[in-house]
């Protein structure tokens, strides 16, 4: 059931920045009872999506509410290649173990926003989603053929035009050449879905216009069809960090690298300036109380921030989870009972702590900082904390730090782990 226009809840959440052809776009979406198939490419480069990834996963919840089709497709081919748009030097290349265990780890993210038809579903029509592996088709590509099928449509002088392709050969790294042809694969992609499953939008950041206008050309060249692209802006908060980056690392989707308690902390910790934004792009709220909760003010945008926090961990960790997490943080921040058995706990041999931990050592095993050289970083900006002390980098955790049978350490302003003592 349709909620509402899918380009007018996209543009009145500040998902746009640029569109192939409005009027075309809004006439497609706007013909009553069509369901359109759209795609956004995922980078398998780890099991695990982050924060960073929300915007595009957002964009395809609303696109299948709004009664239309998403498709996610997973880069398990081109993931081999690796997409220079917005990166300065060649990206690691993945085995192919490494590939399947991650494609399979995002798929199962992904189906907590998005309901997704079971694997050979995918023609069954209607608004059920599904998740594709573009190295169905890459991989048994030959090489000659593609040449000269799908090569013959490419200018090399365009492609050298773009701006990732020129921010590459001017860097140190330079672009490869397995790099350079990224960009032939993505609209062969496009081309592939287009013929396959009638898809005819691709979404995707504003870094990835390039590839986009890649495929649309591709499908018009090929079959004489149209196709249509839509990017979203690159989302920075107020004080111009990259979304989903803190002091102690990548904030993931995934429970097991960022607990539902870390989750909520990260998004109740919103600068000020960016709530309104974030609700707008990272709930399903309706804007109407969105527009009211961004003009609480003082004291008040607390209030806002706990919304935010809840909603957006709601949709990733569930309901149950976020609620759990907020209670956590509602405890620990009245200082009631020292956030009970929901803040996320670590073990440490009894032995061990008897020997004594260094406290950067710890911080990095239980998860708070993704390394020792974070953790080192942290301490020496005065962000580690040992039941609500702050500590040196130098310092080593004993059992004499055992207070009511845990070790409460805190990175930064409110994430928090319960260290606990196993035999």
């Amino acid at each position: 059931m349709r909620v509402s226009g899918f380009l007018d809840t996209l543009r009145e959440r500040g998902f746009i920045e640029q569109t192939t052809d409005e009027a075309a776009l809004e006439k497609l979406f706007g013909e009553g009872g069509n369901t359109v198939p759209a795609y956004i490419g995922f980078d398998p480069s780890s099991s695990s999506l982050h924060v960073g990834s929300l915007v595009p996963i957002m964009a395809l919840v609303h696109l299948q509410r709004a009664g239309h089709r998403p498709i996610a497709l997973v880069g398990g081919g081109t993931g081999r290649v690796g997409d220079p748009s917005g990166k300065t030097e060649m990206r690691k290349m993945l085995g192919e173990d490494s590939v399947d265990e991650n494609l399979q780890g995002i798929r199962n993210q992904l189906s907590r926003f998005l309901e997704l038809c079971e694997p050979g579903d995918e023609q069954a029509g209607g608004s059920a989603g599904f998740a594709v592996d573009n190295a169905d088709w890459l991989l048994e590509l030959n090489y000659v053929d593609f040449l000269r099928d799908i090569g013959r449509h490419f200018s090399v002088n365009r492609m050298l035009s773009a701006e990732s392709v020129k921010l590459r050969i001017d860097s140190e790294s330079g672009l490869s050449f397995l790099e350079f042809n990224y960009s032939i694969l993505q609209a062969y992609d496009f081309l592939v879905l287009n013929q396959r499953h009638g898809c005819q939008v691709q979404m995707g950041g504003s870094d990835q216009w390039g590839n986009i206008v890649a495929g649309i050309d591709l499908i018009r060249r090929v079959d004489g069809n149209q196709a249509y692209g839509i990017t979203f802006p690159l989302i920075t908060t107020a004080s111009g960090a990259k979304m989903g980056k803190t002091e102690a690392g990548a904030v993931w989707l995934d429970a097991e690298r960022t607990s539902s308690y870390d989750y909520y902390q990260f998004w109740i910790n919103t600068d000020d300036r960016d709530v309104g934004r974030f609700l707008r792009l990272f709930t399903l709220l309706p804007v109407e109380e969105v527009a009211a909760l961004e003009a609480l003010e003082g004291a008040d945008i607390r209030q806002a921030k706990q919304t935010l926090a809840l909603e957006a961990t709601a949709l990733n960790h569930g309901r149950e989870a976020a609620e759990q997490a907020a209670e956590a943080a509602k405890a620990l921040f009245s200082k009631e009972g020292g956030g009970g058995g929901s803040v996320p706990t670590y073990e440490v041999g009894a032995a061990d702590l008897e020997a004594g931990v260094p406290v950067v050592q710890l911080f990095n095993d239980c998860g708070l900082c993704d390394s020792k050289g974070a953790a080192r970083r942290l301490a020496r900006q005065g962000g580690l904390y040992v039941n609500d002390e702050k500590v040196e980098e130098d310092r080593v955790l004993t059992s004499s730090d055992l207070v009511d049978d845990c070790i409460m350490l805190r990175a930064g302003k409110k994430k928090h782990r319960r260290i606990e003592v196993s035999s």
